[in-house]
């Protein structure tokens, strides 16, 4: 049975390739407490639609695919 974490780096492998595109990365960070922390950085991390990016879209997948997942977050 796969962790709540190699099931998150599944998605963030899945989804690092467009953020790339753009000149971005992702990193899992830590996954406590039902509460997954991402770290962004190149171009992601001044860019002001990060938030809604991480937050909405890839948050969203992540807890629509691992649903204990109650919050994603940008540390």
């Amino acid at each position: 049975m796969k962790t709540h974490k190699s099931k998150i780096e599944e998605i963030l492998d899945k989804v690092r390739p467009y953020i790339k595109m753009h000149g971005g990365d992702v990193r899992l960070v830590d996954v406590k407490n039902g509460i997954v922390s991402l770290k962004i950085s190149g171009a992601c991390a001044d860019c002001p639609l990060a938030e809604l990016t991480y937050n909405k879209m890839v948050g969203g997948l992540i807890k629509q695919e691992v649903p204990k997942i109650k919050k994603v977050i940008i540390v």
